[in-house]
């Protein structure tokens, strides 16, 4: 068996090492009014049958990168021909929950969702994918996801390459098992095939001169442990959410899934010759997806040929340059102001576990409970700046994840971080029986309804429940889960009438869309009930607020036809 994994990866290696097809470029999209249409699709990956896969505005797999600015107002139509429910969550971007695309914001095959909001983030790389509740794994490894690139003033200043396609180039990085019949498996342990901007065996013509890579990870499980040919340095310039205070001269800079790292390539030397983008599996921790595989009393945990191994990712061809080429690194970014632990009003302890340490695959656990759409984890007072240890209690590295805000990483078991982490970050690796303090602030958006997520960006592990929620409250409320306010809503999902009984007197029911915007439907009250006309409603996600005098609760109302 050992013999046959060797001949395998070796067998893998080789197919990468061909690297004949250029990599594929999408095209931007810029403006206050974006369209994105999700729709699906199919791709001739491998020989033989053709692989299922979703596509945006025309592509068969990913979609178009979005070009934001910072203090920009911008309104999406995001329409779904998927013939499934899906979600689109804006990954790293600072906006309200109703926005933010978690598994609340259901958008019903054949229907639109139309978020609005200002562009609020630093210059940076962030991205769109799925993220539906069991389901993100599945639409989001079939294509239905794409790069955001967000600008600013500050970076502006800065000689920095930023000419998408010509020297600036979004990297995003996946690796896939396909099944017997060529379909990409969401559950993916066996993964041997790589994937570059959605191309098999890619390759890159780069101009010879200072270039731009923003590497995203948007693999399920795999760490890659990244470099380049006879370890050339390169300069790490930007993390998760935004540019790092000073370029990191480096040869190796690891990316978990849902990470993302900006480098800058110095090829001015190399017109004519050819090096690769590399993964040095060999130097990951066993802990880690791709690391060298555990050996659990004589049992082999190496599910991939790809565990535990070096092997070429991309292939770069070097050009010749471009008529006003940047020549050079730079010596500094832009500040980052450290937090200062002294000055967080409250901490909180998120323990990641399972039902006992030999668990390697899942379900995994935050404080032992699995993902709950009805329970609120942590409700957070408006203006709080807060510390959260992250206790990796499972034999397995969690790449932990947090909407809303991007935050620091204070330290890891008591030290400070490297360079390459001590910039903004919105996913954090923590390993095997590690604490991780990571610090932020919850200065906006307060809303006691719609709440953000936390999660493992591992997608097999946030799909079998390893999620919690956060709402920021803005006062004191009376608003508490359905078992503890006594009011029950159903049926779920409704068509017809939904209908609420309650303990408390009803005074009120109001109705707000996926946006927050007020719906009219006849609602009919009788003391400590309700009955709410729901035939005429679209299918989608509706928020109802159930007013007793001066206290209200609030419930989801799911309507499907």
């Amino acid at each position: 068996m050992k013999r046959l994994a060797i001949i395998i990866a070796a067998l893998c290696v080789y197919h990468m090492a061909l690297a004949q097809n250029a990599i594929f470029l999408p095209d931007t999209i810029s403006g206050s009014t974006i369209g994105l249409t999700i729709s699906r699709d199919s791709v001739q990956f491998l020989p033989g049958r053709i692989t299922q896969t979703y596509g945006i505005n025309g592509y068969s797999y990913f979609g178009p990168t979005l070009i934001l600015h910072k203090g920009q107002n911008v309104h999406f139509t995001v329409t779904n021909h998927m013939g499934d429910t899906t979600t689109v969550h804006w990954h790293g971007l600072h906006l309200a929950a109703i926005n933010d695309g978690g598994p609340h914001t259901m958008i019903m095959d054949g229907m639109d969702w139309s978020p609005s909001f200002p562009v609020m983030d630093r210059a940076a790389m962030y991205w769109y994918h799925p993220h539906l509740d069991h389901k993100t794994g599945l639409q989001a490894l079939r294509g239905a996801a794409g790069v955001i690139i967000v600008r600013d003033s500050t970076e502006q200043t800065l000689n920095l390459p930023r000419t998408y396609g010509v020297d600036d180039f979004p990297i995003v990085v996946q690796s896939h098992e396909f099944a017997s019949v060529n379909q990409i498996n969401p559950r993916a342990m066996s993964d041997s095939i790589l994937l570059v901007n959605g191309t098999l065996d890619p390759m890159v013509s780069l101009p010879a001169q200072v270039v731009r890579l923003r590497l995203l990870n948007a693999s399920q499980e795999r760490t890659f442990n990244f470099g380049l040919t006879n370890d050339r340095l390169f300069y790490v310039i930007g993390s998760d959410g935004g540019l790092l205070s000073a370029p990191v001269s480096t040869t190796r800079v690891s990316v978990s899934p849902g990470e993302r790292a900006e480098i800058l390539l110095d090829l001015g030397t190399m017109a004519g010759q050819t090096l690769y983008l590399r993964s040095y599996g060999s130097e990951l921790p066993s802990d880690v997806r791709g690391g060298t595989p555990m050996n659990m009393g004589g049992m082999n945990t190496m599910y991939s040929p790809l565990d535990g191994i070096d092997f070429n990712i991309l292939q770069i061809h070097v050009a010749a340059a471009t008529a006003s080429p940047v020549t050079t690194i730079p010596s500094s970014l832009v500040p980052v102001p450290r937090y200062q632990a002294s000055a967080a009003d409250m901490t909180r302890r998120i323990t990641f576990t399972a039902q006992n340490m030999m668990v390697m695959d899942g379900p995994f656990y935050f404080n032992g409970q699995l993902f709950d759409m009805e329970r609120i984890d942590h409700r957070i007072p408006l203006n709080n700046t807060e510390i959260w240890t992250l206790r990796d209690s499972t034999m397995v590295a969690h790449p932990f994840h947090l909407h809303g805000v991007q935050f620091q990483v204070l330290d890891r078991d008591g030290n400070p971080p490297s360079a390459k982490e001590a910039g903004w970050k919105d996913v954090v690796l923590v390993h095997s029986l590690e604490n991780v303090r990571i610090m932020m602030q919850f200065t906006d958006f307060p809303d006691t309804v719609t709440p953000y997520m936390y999660h493992c960006h591992i997608l097999m592990h946030e799909d079998d429940g390893m999620m919690g929620q956060y709402v920021i409250t803005d006062a004191p409320t009376g608003i508490a889960g359905p078992a503890a306010d006594g009011c029950k809503l159903y049926p779920v999902p409704a068509s017809d009438v939904a209908y609420i009984t309650s303990d408390h007197s009803i005074t009120a029911v109001e109705i707000r869309d996926a946006i927050g915007q007020a719906v009219e439907t006849p609602i009919h009250l009788s003391q400590q009930a309700a009955s709410i006309e729901v035939a005429s409603l679209s299918d989608g996600i509706y928020t109802l607020e159930i007013k007793s005098g001066e206290q209200s609760f609030f419930q989801k109302l799911v309507i499907k036809h």
